[in-house]
């Protein structure tokens, strides 16, 4: 019988519980640097969230956390009070920010909002545009506003090595004798996103460091003083002060798989079975599963005349389309996005030229016609889309009859309507489906004004607004797709150019090649390797729309090749493929 030794083994068969907190007794509390890292707490340059849960032990007012200067009244700080059931009157969660004078602070509050002896997840939410903080309890929005008193922010860069400006779990930095008696668990700063920005179901498994993430504390059973984060600002330590404890109470989370059982540190089988694993990572043993062939693109919708028809393409080889089935009505001008199993078409415009706001989904292994998934948060058409795994964001486009920063999203395995991501840094109407992904990172390409060619992208898992990614050689209107690592933008109307970009950095669009004949407002479906543009129209000799597929291999450059035909010709339509990617 083989004996297997490991650290650890998880796996999806059954949800790990997560006993992860901290406990204060009253009088202690962890400091954690570097304080620089946190000066976004107060200075109101940039949103931010702050999240976790909490459990109070005393109906008094408990302080969770805040980073700023050890002056009166300068800096952010966050308390809480609890009360008994049927006594809450006096319960809530405030917030404060000033600059070390009397008076001079802005003030957040929600008043009965929480019990005693109750785990609450716990969030602050900061819109720096406007100057805004929202307060979520139990993914209930409890306050949403400026803050009421005189208060100023502070724009102040405070050192870096002064300690008195760290991060404080547990302990008020301006006033002694205010601290935390209770439990703290899962506890998650993330500087440049809003996470949240209406009212939402509560994590129920337990947090990740995500982009942004500045510290994430009080989630682990064995350590008081284990922090991570994402990679971004300083690597952080917590000192403890006083004897907080590993809490012996937790939330109620389990650790959330997203992959099979996975075998950490070295694996030792003794057996009479002469059967050896082999060592090393999956990656490394079976390299690169995204590259098996087995993609499908599906290129839907179009103009003109309207078209509601959905043909499909096997990427690895060439030939002409096939039907698959047909949209729920014909549209043009929508946007297409996918998970491994299920595409989705959203938006558009209709043959009555109005804008819907519809989603239609798709199994993209089968073929059939469309089912309703759910709705957008407006009705608009050019506009784009990327994806992940689990989920599609939709940006930009015409909505009426005015161009938008709009930026919504869906989970691709649920059906439901859009909810706000955030918005883009200009208005965009894109014209042609011009998002692309990786895993985690979304791109968009516009011809836009005045940022010419611009290029956008966003962190598909978090929220938040769009960040400057570059340009594009020249400011047109493209199509864009994708493997995990390079995005392709195609097209231009009167255009053959391709360019490409690393989707993990920022910068310019670089040449690529030409597609095989000069079109616009095309459609591209891609896999791990090729990247197939479907359709669009061309100018010159004659105004025309044209069924032409061809391709190129991703990871080169070069020109592209001839692929087959669509069923129909066609432009504005859009596309969407099970091997994209923003699927690894």
């Amino acid at each position: 019988m083989g004996i297997l030794r490991t650290n650890e083994i998880s796996g999806l068969e059954t949800p790990t519980p997560v006993t992860g907190s901290v406990s204060f007794d009253g009088n202690d509390h962890l400091s954690i640097g570097a304080p620089g890292d946190f000066n976004f707490l107060h200075n109101a340059l940039s949103d931010w969230t702050v999240e976790f849960w909490a459990k109070t032990g005393t109906a008094t007012r408990q302080f969770v956390w805040g980073t700023g200067a050890s002056s009166a009244q300068t800096g952010f700080s966050l308390t809480i009070m609890s009360q008994a059931d049927g006594q809450a009157d006096a319960s809530g969660v405030y917030a404060i920010v000033g600059r070390g004078s009397a008076g001079n602070y802005r003030y957040w509050g929600a008043n009965n909002c929480l019990l005693l002896d109750t785990w609450h997840h716990i969030a602050a939410v900061f819109k720096s545009s406007d100057k805004t903080l929202a307060i979520y309890v139990d993914g209930r929005e409890v306050d949403n506003d400026t803050g009421t008193e005189n208060g100023t922010f502070s724009t102040t860069d405070y050192s870096t090595s002064d300690s008195s400006y760290a991060f404080i779990v547990g302990k008020n930095i301006h006033s002694d004798g205010v601290y935390m008696n209770g439990e703290i668990s899962n506890l998650r700063v993330v500087a440049g996103y809003r996470l949240y920005t209406s009212d939402f179901t509560p994590p129920v498994h337990a947090l990740e460091p995500i982009n942004g993430t500045r510290i994430l504390c009080c989630n682990n059973s064995d350590s008081v003083t284990a922090v991570s984060n994402a990679g971004i600002g300083t690597a952080h330590i917590a000192t403890a002060s006083g004897d907080p404890t590993v809490g012996t109470d937790y939330p109620g989370l389990t650790r959330d798989f997203t992959s099979g059982t996975q075998f950490q540190g070295v694996a030792k089988f003794d057996t009479q079975g002469y059967f050896v694993p082999p060592s090393g990572t999956t990656e490394q043993q079976f390299p690169n599963f995204g590259a098996i062939e087995s993609a499908r693109g599906v290129y839907a919708s179009g103009y003109f005349p309207y078209y509601n028809v959905i043909d499909y393409i096997t990427i690895s080889t060439t030939g002409n389309a096939q039907d698959f089935g047909d949209l729920i009505s014909a549209t043009f001008n929508a946007s297409g996005s996918s998970s491994s199993t299920r595409g989705l078409f959203a938006g558009g415009s209709t043959p009555a030229e109005a804008q819907t706001n519809a989603i239609n989904y798709i199994t993209i292994a089968s073929t059939g016609n469309a089912q309703d998934f759910g709705d957008m948060t407006s009705s608009r058409s050019d506009h784009s889309s990327c994806s992940s795994s689990t989920r599609s964001v939709m940006a930009g486009g015409v909505s009426g009859p005015a161009a938008v920063n709009t930026i919504d999203y869906v989970t691709i395995a649920s059906t439901s309507n859009a909810v706000d991501f955030g918005d883009l840094q200009v208005v965009a109407q894109f014209g042609g489906d011009a998002g692309c992904s990786s895993p985690t990172r979304g791109i968009f390409a516009a011809r836009t004004s005045p940022d010419f060619g611009g290029i956008d992208y966003i962190t598909i898992a978090a929220l938040g607004n769009s960040i400057d990614f570059g340009t594009l050689s020249t400011n047109r209107l493209v199509s864009g797709a994708s493997n995990s690592t390079r995005g392709l933008f195609a097209g231009g109307y009167v255009d053959n150019i391709i360019d490409y970009i690393t989707i993990a950095t920022t910068g310019n669009a670089q040449d690529f090649g030409d597609l095989t004949v000069a079109r616009g407002l095309l459609a591209i479906s891609s896999s791990s390797s090729r990247a197939v543009f479907g359709a669009g129209r061309f100018l010159s000799p004659a105004t025309t729309d044209t069924n032409i597929l061809d391709y190129v291999t991703i990871t080169s450059t070069g020109n592209a090749i001839d692929f087959g035909d669509l069923i129909q010709g066609r432009h504005r339509l859009c596309a969407c493929s099970n091997g994209h990617g923003g699927l690894g």
